[in-house]
């Protein structure tokens, strides 16, 4: 059975992983691993080391306290994490890679269409 936080951590590696478009095995190579490590990690089913979170801290170019933000203050719940699912991940690299100008335009018309959904 996964620890809670183990989890989160390693659903914050994978966010991360994804934001930076990297594959398991490019981050694998970067930390000096294979990438089925990787998997666990990012599954919760081993445990990081602090230092190979050290290490992915580095090749995901963030500080180690990025993997534990969003924790709540009991040890045995995690918080829901929208940006946990690779379609909201997808959504925003995909939001970010649109023009400044086009991509007001965009969020604009999300914001309409959200409030007539409401």
């Amino acid at each position: 059975m996964s620890h809670p936080v183990d989890v989160h951590v390693g659903l914050r590696v994978r966010q991360r992983r994804w934001i930076q478009g990297m594959t398991q095995q490019q981050l694998a190579d970067a930390v000096g691993i294979r990438f089925q490590q990787i998997q666990k990690y990012e599954t919760g089913a081993n445990r990081v080391s602090a230092s190979r979170l050290w290490d992915i801290a580095a090749a995901l170019d963030v500080p180690i306290a990025f993997f534990f933000e969003g924790l709540g203050g009991d040890p045995e719940t995690v918080a829901d994490d929208l940006m946990a699912e690779r379609e909201a991940l997808d959504l925003v690299r995909a939001y970010y890679s649109i023009p400044a100008g086009q991509r007001r335009s965009l969020f604009d018309l999300a914001q309409v269409m959200s409030e007539r959904a409401a």
